[in-house]
This record gives C-alpha cells, structure tokens and sequence, in this order.
C-alpha cells in the first residue's frame, strides 16, 4: 500500500488509484469491488479465486476468470462436490486457470464440505463478521486500508473450524473487501456507496 490519495482516470472521475493500474481493474472497481455479494455459490467463487489470489496478483486471477469459470461448473457448489479423480486431472492440466494442486485440491475439498451445509448457511456466517459501518472512518489513502482486521482474523477462525482450506486472515480479509462486507474504497473515490452494506 503507499500513501496515494483517490486519482482521476481517462474520464475525469477520481478513483482508487489501484483501479487505474491495468484497464481491467477500471470495470471491476466500478462494477464490483466493494458492491455486496450473497448467495453460497457467488461467495464459494469469491473465496475459491481469493485463494487461487493467494501469492499472486488480483490481475492474474481477474483476467484468468472465464477459464475458472468454465473449469469449474460456474463454482456451483453441488457440481464441483460431484468432480472425480478425472475432473481434478483435468484441473492440472487446463491452461486457463492456476494449475496449483494445492489450491486446486482445497478448493474441491471445500465445495464437498459446503454441500453439506444447509442452504444460505455460507452466506450467513460469512456476513455474520460484517463490522458496524458506523465504527469504520472511510479511508482517505490507500495507506489507511489494512490487510487484516480482526473481523477477518475471526471469519477466517471460523470458517478453518468448520473445514475450509486456504481461508487465511488476509485471505479473508480480501473477500470481506470484494463482497462489500467493507466499503474500502477511499472517501473521495466515485464508486464509494453511502450507507452500510446490505445484509
């Protein structure tokens, strides 16, 4: 992180100034990023591309993420629970995605623990550790935007209690910020929402 206030792109609105970084970055930051996320299947994908993020940079898995997708059954949670030996084969082998087993192997042991669950029960606990709004001063650099919280440290504890893989307190730190459990973008950036997240 630096000390970079928000900074005005192509079209003259001021963004935070990591959207400006890769042309890619500009529609996810005003389109997604920070936007809230629900739902099992939408929240297995966040936390199933943070994981493969893990070591890497957010460009590598944004422009990669059509390939996961079609590997991956859409990160339908009950689908990739059903992939075999073959499907995890395949995995290894495909070019579109992070051909890393580790990461490969959490993510299907994950969605086989997650199709256990009771249905919206994902969704539940993860936005359980939303921080009150209230309590959060908007950032005015990108130096006051933290890499972990301690609602990140404790989701993270919660979900490795319940079995999940690669779900670290940064990890979980970087899914609370692109699901909208936090609003990190700067005070002055365009794309900044009013209004707590929407539960």
């Amino acid at each position: 992180m630096s000390d970079r206030s928000a900074l005005a792109g192509p079209d003259g609105a001021l963004r935070c100034p990591w959207a400006l970084s890769a042309e890619d970055y500009v529609t996810y930051h005003d389109e997604e990023w920070g936007r809230p996320v629900h739902g099992d299947d939408a929240l297995f994908e966040r936390i199933s591309l943070e994981a493969f993020q893990s070591g890497l940079s957010w460009i590598t898995i944004l422009r990669r993420r059509p390939g996961f997708r079609a590997a991956f059954a859409g990160f339908r949670i009950e689908k990739v629970a059903a992939f075999t030996d073959e499907d995890r084969d395949r995995l290894l082998a495909d070019p579109g995605i992070i051909r890393n087993r580790a990461k490969i192997d959490a993510t299907l042991a994950n969605a086989r623990l997650l199709a256990d669950w009771a249905d919206g029960e994902l969704d539940e606990l993860i936005w359980s550790h939303a921080p009150d709004p209230a309590g959060r001063a908007a950032p005015q650099t990108l130096s006051d935007v933290p890499a972990v919280t301690p609602e990140s440290t404790a989701l993270s504890k919660a979900l490795k209690k319940r079995g999940l893989r690669f779900v670290g307190p940064t990890t979980a730190y970087a899914l609370m910020q692109a699901c909208g459990l936090v609003n990190d973008h700067l005070e002055t950036c365009t794309m900044r929402l009013p209004g707590p997240p929407a539960r």
